[in-house]
């Protein structure tokens, strides 16, 4: 197991805070959110936060009042589900296309969709269907819809469907080719399916499925530099997991875990089991693991290449310092702060911690 240092810091207020590796501000960018999910920044410096409510906001600069984003699509905004993760294209500056996901009303309940729009003044507009699935894979629950979305910079989205909470049992949708649920998914950024999918050509799969076994990834990241696509999901009670996503791969949600039921039960006897990916690291107790992000920027030089993962309840930040394909170190940098929902590295090289109670951003800043 990795080395772990725990920060004793617990007001986002302190001036500074000491790590193993810098010495860091918190500066707020904005509050009075209402349960914010996922942030973007746009090239001109402009923020764009979506709430789960189903407002996607736009601030001018840090610390502004923010404008409502029209033309944004309906939302079922019920339990876990509304307006999710907010990215822009890789070659935003040339083709202004900005992607939602979402839990979207279908049927007799709702699933998770990804859209695609572009910014015109306050609304978004040519909006235009990346992802819906088959209607009859909607479900009246509301948990477990992912959502993270991550491009590859080949053209390539990568993105998160929870399992809808399925059943701990081998009958769970994630073990299922033919459902969205539980998967990690691979279209091209219009939503056309790329020929060399895992999936192609197999009966009664969706070709869109990238991998599958997992139970609702919130955390999504891809590394340009080595080509691994990290994420990290939620356990039951135990095994929240950091994974590598391979093509074509099994992370075994619910045959192997490191987790029980909730009520204490035995989800299964085996944590590790032959042709299915055992975790980097699995965190148990829970972080509740949410969003995740790869550090690149130039503001905190000895984080470059360092991963940084949000935890809700377990109210808390985590750099992990990679070697290779393992985890070296692990350093809470924040905890009991707040239920953190997203974490973010943009081009100014600050780190970005989305607050999903209280609502609020804040970044990360040099001392």
């Amino acid at each position: 197991m990795p080395l772990i240092l725990l920060l004793a810091f617990a007001d986002c207020r302190a001036k500074a805070v000491d790590s193993s590796a810098h010495r860091f501000r918190i500066e707020t960018v904005a509050e009075g959110l209402k349960r914010p999910w996922a942030m973007a920044q746009l090239p001109d410096g402009r923020f764009l936060v979506s709430e789960r409510g189903g407002r996607l906001l736009l601030f001018a600069a840090a610390s502004a009042e923010p404008h409502e984003v029209a033309g944004v699509p309906q939302v079922v905004a019920s339990g876990q589900g509304g307006l999710l993760d907010v990215v822009l294209h890789p070659d935003y500056e040339k083709n202004g296309w900005i992607y939602l996901s979402f839990s979207k009303p279908s049927g007799k309940g709702a699933h998770t969709a990804i859209v695609r729009g572009k910014l015109e003044g306050d609304r978004l507009t040519h909006v235009e269907t990346v992802f819906d699935p088959p209607e009859d894979q909607a479900h009246s629950g509301a948990i477990h819809f992912g959502s993270r979305l991550a491009f590859d910079g080949r053209g390539h989205l990568f993105f998160s469907v929870g399992d809808r909470g399925g059943p701990t049992s081998p009958e769970n949708p994630a073990q299922d080719l033919g459902q969205a649920a539980g998967k990690i998914h691979r279209l091209g950024d219009d939503g056309q399916i790329p020929d060399d999918n895992p999936f192609v050509g197999t009966t009664g799969a969706m070709p869109s499925v990238w991998a599958l076994g997992t139970r609702n990834a919130q955390g999504l990241v891809y590394d340009p530099t080595t080509g691994r696509l990290w994420a990290t999901e939620h356990g039951p009670r135990g095994g929240d997991e950091l994974n590598i996503i391979r093509k074509g791969a099994n992370y075994g949600w619910p045959l192997v875990t490191h987790g029980i039921n909730y009520n204490g039960t035995t989800i299964s006897e085996d944590k590790s089991a032959l042709g299915m990916e055992d975790p980097v690291v699995q965190w148990t107790p829970v972080i509740a693991a949410s969003g995740l992000a790869l550090y690149r920027g130039d503001k905190f030089p000895r984080w470059r290449g360092n991963l940084f993962a949000g935890g809700l309840a377990g109210q808390r930040l985590v750099r992990l310092e990679l070697n290779g394909t393992s985890v070296a170190k692990q350093e809470i940098l924040l905890r009991e702060t707040g239920r953190i929902r997203d974490v973010r590295s943009f081009d100014d090289g600050f780190l970005y911690v989305v607050y999903d109670e209280p609502g609020k951003v804040v970044r990360l800043v040099p001392e």
